[in-house]
């Protein structure tokens, strides 16, 4: 034989699924050293982990079966001036399908790879979610907590200035449903971020408790719990919440207590600037009538917004992390209920973000879901569009470019388009696990 396929990954995934600890902590603000301890899968530091980003590759699905696909999505992207794209296809706990497209970075000659990780936007706002249910099962808040004000779980002096006494109505679950009564009048926070600077005369980027502070200083734009407004700004209080609760840092709580025991091991907070990316990170691209802005950090230079015009680390929980689609199908398939994989939070919990009656058109940290209906979630910033699906066939799709195209969020509906015709294409899907096999060089 001229390769040798054996079991690897999967072999830490399930241990780190089983030693994952799940306790009950007292208190609800839980920030001593010893919530954070409680909080950690046993043996976390001392594990190691091997991502599936190490050994996957484009020749494991180059076979003549995917010609027509791989054939249709090389001019949809040739047709939308995509740089660079990667799909991910999974079913019944199997990974059956992975493949990159175009470029990783054309300027250094690096073609796109299915190891390769991009910002995946929006679609972190699941990561989010998933958290705060966690949360919510380990008895440490509760979705009907109050946020702000006397009693609530930000109940702090930074956040003690509240201009609009609605806000102090607030509850875990509005932010959660995008229903917390915040709306962009004067543009969204997380990406006004040198007008801030400039409003309020400030002297360093404003960060997260800054970002929150000075949205607690202006009216709500809506009764929370009456409305619903998309807000990026809910999610990064979610953030906030996280660390307060849990006594985490936000990134390492989520790593070690949801994603980790998902199997999924190279998933980061994204950094601003190209020469800070991951070493497996991709280059990222704007349309081609994109024009450079000033800098998020007000320094009086001109950049690219996926490159320094937009503080995209400033997004943390509402859309900083970077995945590739291989993972991201994996910890997606960690929070659906279904019995193939091993889920990181309970069926109740599943059900709430999904098919909560009392909810139906506002599920939690997907765009739409539902009992009997495909799962969706959308991702879009300047040099990334994403799209995750949760069909109702059972099986979890992923397709992420590290270029953004003139249509703005709307392009996913292309890509779900794209999909489902290159899919048809695919007489039958092979048998594989790819999250079991690698090549044995």
């Amino acid at each position: 034989m001229n390769r040798l396929w054996k079991t690897t990954a999967v072999i830490l995934l399930l241990t780190a699924a089983i030693t994952a600890t799940v306790l009950t902590v007292a208190g609800r603000n839980g920030n001593t050293d010893d919530t954070a301890e409680a909080l950690q899968p046993e043996d976390s530091k001392a594990e190691e982990y091997v991502s599936i980003n190490e050994f996957l590759t484009n020749d494991m699905c180059g076979t003549p079966q995917a010609a027509a696909l791989d054939s249709y999505i090389e001019r949809f992207m040739r047709r939308w001036e995509i740089k660079g794209g990667s799909l991910a296809v999974m079913k019944d706990g199997r990974l059956i399908y992975s493949k990159g497209y175009g470029w990783a970075d054309e300027e250094k000659g690096i073609p796109m790879s299915p190891g390769h990780i991009m910002r995946i936007a929006s679609l972190s706002k699941l990561i989010t979610a998933t958290a705060i249910m966690q949360l919510c099962e380990r008895r440490v808040l509760s979705l009907e907590d109050r946020v702000f004000g006397d009693g609530g779980i930000l109940d702090c002096p930074q956040f003690s200035r509240i201009r609009d006494k609605r806000a102090r109505s607030i509850t875990v679950e509005h932010l959660l449903r995008h229903e917390a009564g915040f709306t962009m009048h004067r543009g969204d926070p997380m990406f006004t971020t040198r007008s801030i600077i400039i409003r309020e005369g400030l002297d360093t980027v404003p960060d997260m408790d800054r970002i929150i502070e000075y949205a607690l200083g202006d009216r709500l734009g809506y009764t929370p719990g009456t409305g619903f407004r998309y807000s990026n700004l809910g999610y990064l209080i979610l953030t906030k919440i996280v660390e307060v609760c849990s006594g985490m840092d936000y990134e390492e709580y989520c790593q070690e207590n949801i994603l980790h025991p998902a199997g999924c091991y190279d998933m980061h907070l994204a950094r601003n600037l190209y020469e800070d990316r991951y070493p497996n990170e991709v280059r990222y691209y704007e349309t081609h009538e994109a024009e450079p802005v000033p800098a998020f950090d007000n320094s009086g230079d001109t950049l690219w917004r996926s490159y320094g015009g937009s503080n995209i680390e400033g997004l943390l929980g509402a859309g900083a992390w970077v995945a590739s689609p291989a993972e991201f199908v994996r910890f997606t398939a960690s929070i659906d209920g279904d019995p193939s994989v091993p889920d990181v939070i309970s069926p109740e919990s599943v059900r709430m973000m999904t098919a909560d009656p009392d909810h139906p058109y506002r599920p939690i940290g997907w765009v739409r879901a539902g009992e009997h209906s495909d799962w969706s979630r959308t991702g879009t910033l300047a040099g990334t569009s994403a799209l995750v699906k949760r069909q109702s066939n059972g099986y979890i799709w992923m397709f992420a470019t590290n270029t953004s195209s003139w249509k703005g969020s709307r392009f996913t509906r292309d890509i779900d388009r794209m999909y489902r015709t290159a899919s048809s294409r695919i007489a039958e899907w092979p048998a594989r696990d790819l999250y079991t096999v690698r090549e044995d060089i």
